[in-house]
């Protein structure tokens, strides 16, 4: 459904059903540590165990994830200290990774462990129990910037634990 709103606002509503949902240990909201977290993606009912034949081939996987358990009232939509530290400088939230996002995305690239049946085994998803999962695809390679990536003194400040 496509809503015309002013003169140049395009309003897009999408539906999306989860593929899957996260099955791991940690049950809490935290911004740290995730490195050594083993996770389950249990597929849904929609998909047979053929889904997940030829993934395990690859050694990573890019998981599409809903933060569900965001607070929506805390949406950023402008600028803020990353962490509200006011060490960091403001920046937008579109140079943030943070959960508190205009449509509550996650994204990360994990390490694929194995999978079996309708079930994905992999490292280092930093999404809570129960998350949805919106989408799992392969990385390929081609798909990693080819160029040297760079980023902020302040990013790498923060994600000096995150995954320790």
């Amino acid at each position: 459904m496509i809503e015309k709103k002013g003169r140049e606002d395009i309003y897009l509503k999408i539906e999306i059903v989860p593929v899957g949902y996260v099955k791991n240990s940690r049950k809490e909201i935290t911004d740290d540590f995730w490195g050594s977290v083993i996770s389950e993606i249990h597929l849904t009912n929609e998909f047979t165990s053929d889904a997940l034949i030829g993934l395990a081939e690859f050694s990573h996987a890019e998981i599409i994830f809903y933060f569900d358990k965001a607070d929506s009232s805390k949406v950023n939509r402008s600028v803020r200290h990353p962490r509200d530290n006011n060490a960091w400088p403001e920046v937008g939230i579109f140079a943030m990774r943070a959960k508190d996002r205009p449509n509550h995305l996650g994204h990360t690239i994990v390490k694929i462990i194995n999978s079996a049946g309708n079930v994905l085994k992999v490292k280092g998803l930093d999404a809570i129990d129960n998350t949805p999962v919106l989408d799992i695809k392969p990385v390929l390679k081609e798909f990693l910037p080819r160029e040297v990536v760079t980023q902020p003194r302040w990013a790498s400040e923060l994600m000096k634990d995150y995954w320790g």
